[in-house]
């Protein structure tokens, strides 16, 4: 029987992964499925339209959602109108928005191709410029950046819809005076990478984003500070652990990558022992913790002459690189492998742990990429592993999101035929604005919908949940925010994977096909 070129791919590739799963140490519970990247993928993008604050447009599909927010700003005089809720409140925090616009520009950057091969790079580019509107308006002058609005505490004593909020819209800013450099840094990296992204589609606009970052990215140096340090509000739900040097060479690298400007570069160089880009040994990459995603990128420009004269300190940079790579692949010594729940999954904490696996998935998959292009491999302690085996690895942690985990649940909700359906959302788990446009008052919602059985009467779709305990077991209540709360950074990362599966799906270069073959044949 005559089997087709693209079917045949699938095919081998499938025997491929099966054979190199046992390389790196997924349990045999983790089961190879045939999923549907491409469906996951649109999904994903669809969360960050549920997600959305502000006066919503024309073409909003996620329709059980309208407009809300819409006096943001208005007490302190400035129009903040506009950007992401994070997770499951109304709060806009400036920190984990910006993180999410990064990650989502870095997959359109490395994947555009296949997002556009599928329909889906404008509601990506969507998606990125939804943060971006935002970041200029609450940029209101070079050493002003508005940082949140909304109060978590406030925001947390009511359980109602975002088209009702009666909460405290407060807005909190970082300045001179009140510094914040992690959160400057990272805004500067979100307005720099998507300045990469819109350069060819939309010139001006990638210009103006340029000119904030570099205006943004100056501020944070000169005025330093952590920004929980400066707002106390944001202590108790996103301080910033590792402080803001991460976030200062984050920022730099980005600049770096959008203009080709040596004075990033050098900075990047000249500030990697001071700012701790080379004394930190990571394990996980956060919206917090930066550090394993400077470390990568600075090792992937080590091949390129022009980088010849700072050799020294990108070969150490790529030596913490390899020790998170390695980590997250089991491949280290002395205990400093990331843990693993019985089938598998990488378990870095309790609370919202699938955060930790898209990134890694993310960083794995983008560098076994630059990898397979220098014909190179990652060492290890521990031995070796391919760029094959590396993807193989990503692939396997995004099929146990999709249900390939022994709950037999999709963690990204609305995918497959079962997935968490009471997801700690306020929006989601009350009846929709368009069914009910009666008012819902604070404590209303706690009284009539959170305690309720019931799944919530809109999915969130696309949305990546908290996911399992160490032990794969998940518990899909409301109350349960530890593991069925989702945020916007979980799937952002995602967005580029699936992108990345896609292509190898549909990937008919015969010698691959080959490659394969041998593969197997061994």
């Amino acid at each position: 029987m005559e089997i087709h070129r693209h079917s045949r791919w699938h095919f081998l590739l499938l025997i491929t992964i099966s054979s190199a799963i046992s390389l790196i140490g997924v349990s045999s519970e983790t089961e190879v499925g045939g999923f549907d990247y491409g469906e996951a993928l649109s999904k994903s993008l669809l969360y960050f339209e549920a997600q959305r604050s502000g006066r919503l447009p024309y073409n909003q599909r996620v329709t059980w959602r309208d407009h809300s927010g819409l006096t943001d700003g208005l007490e302190q005089g400035v129009d903040l109108v506009g950007g992401y809720h994070d997770a499951g409140d109304h709060v806009k925090f400036g920190l984990p928005m910006a993180f999410t616009v990064t990650m989502l520009s870095w997959s359109v950057i490395e994947y555009g191709d296949s997002l556009a091969s599928i329909g889906e790079l404008s509601h990506a580019l969507e998606a990125i410029k939804w943060g971006t509107d935002y970041f200029i308006k609450a940029h209101t002058s070079p050493n002003v950046l508005w940082a949140e609005v909304g109060d978590g505490d406030t925001d947390h004593y009511c359980w109602q819809r975002p088209e009702d909020m009666t909460t405290s819209r407060r807005a909190f800013k970082i300045d001179e005076n009140n510094p914040g450099s992690d959160l400057a840094g990272e805004t500067a990296a979100a307005m720099a990478a998507a300045s990469i992204v819109f350069r060819t589609t939309n010139p001006h606009y990638s210009h103006l984003l340029l000119h904030h970052a570099q205006q943004l990215f100056e501020f944070g140096d000169k005025y330093r500070g952590k920004y929980d340090e400066s707002l106390r509000v944001v202590k108790s739900y996103y301080a910033s652990v590792s402080g803001y040097m991460d976030e200062l060479l984050w920022g730099a690298t980005w600049l770096y990558r959008a203009t080709d400007n040596d004075h990033y570069m050098s900075y990047v160089v000249d500030m990697a022992h001071q700012l701790g880009g080379l004394s930190w040994a990571m394990s996980e990459f956060s919206w917090d913790v930066k550090f394993a995603g400077v470390q990568l990128l600075a090792s992937m420009l080590i091949k390129e002459d022009k980088h010849k004269q700072h050799s020294k300190v990108l070969q150490q940079y790529k030596s913490k690189a390899d020790h998170y790579l390695c980590s997250i692949l089991n491949k280290n010594i002395n205990g400093t492998n990331v843990q693993r729940t019985p089938a598998g999954l990488l378990y870095v904490r309790q609370w919202n742990n699938m955060q930790y696996v898209s990134t890694a998935s993310f960083l794995l998959t983008v560098y076994s990429d630059h990898l397979r292009k220098a014909n190179s491999d990652l060492e290890c302690h521990e031995g070796t592993v391919t760029p094959d085996e590396m993807l193989v690895f990503a692939k396997s942690q995004i099929d146990y999101i999709l249900g390939s985990n022994p709950m037999k649940t999709s963690y990204l909700v609305g995918y497959g035929p079962k997935y968490p359906t009471r997801v700690h959302h306020r929006g989601a788990s009350i009846a929709s604005y368009k069914d009910y446009k009666g008012f819902i008052g604070c404590t209303q919602g706690y009284d009539y919908w959170y305690g309720r059985s019931e799944p919530n009467p809109s999915v969130l779709v696309g949305a990546l949940v908290g996911g399992p305990d160490d032990r794969d077991e998940f518990f899909d209540r409301r109350d349960n925010y530890v593991q069925t709360e989702a945020c916007t950074y979980n799937t952002a990362p995602l967005v580029g994977v699936f992108a990345r599966l896609i292509e190898i799906e549909e990937q008919k270069l015969e010698e691959e096909d080959v490659r394969l073959v041998a593969t197997y044949r061994k």
